[in-house]
């Protein structure tokens, strides 16, 4: 079995919650266009000025969609 990443955007500020799951509808988006192999997406508000929007991804899809998607960071993925 493939290896996953988790692309992560972290957003600050008033408005890092709403900018997160805004983010969140062009990730899906993306997957849908590029037909990537897995939908996985979603947000989180970490702290009460600080939100993150995510999509994971195979380890062999991680190079095209980072630059394409500039992420900030990324993590190893566990189902």
């Amino acid at each position: 079995m493939e290896k996953k990443l988790r692309l992560i955007w972290d957003f600050h500020g008033p408005d890092a919650l709403p900018t997160a799951k805004h983010h969140e509808i062009h990730l899906k988006q993306f997957i849908e266009k590029d037909q990537l192999a897995n939908n996985i997406t979603g947000y989180e508000e970490v702290e009460e000025m600080y939100a993150v929007a995510w999509l994971v991804v195979n380890e062999s899809e991680m190079i095209a969609v980072r630059d394409a998607l500039k992420p900030h960071r990324g993590e190893w993925y566990n189902d």
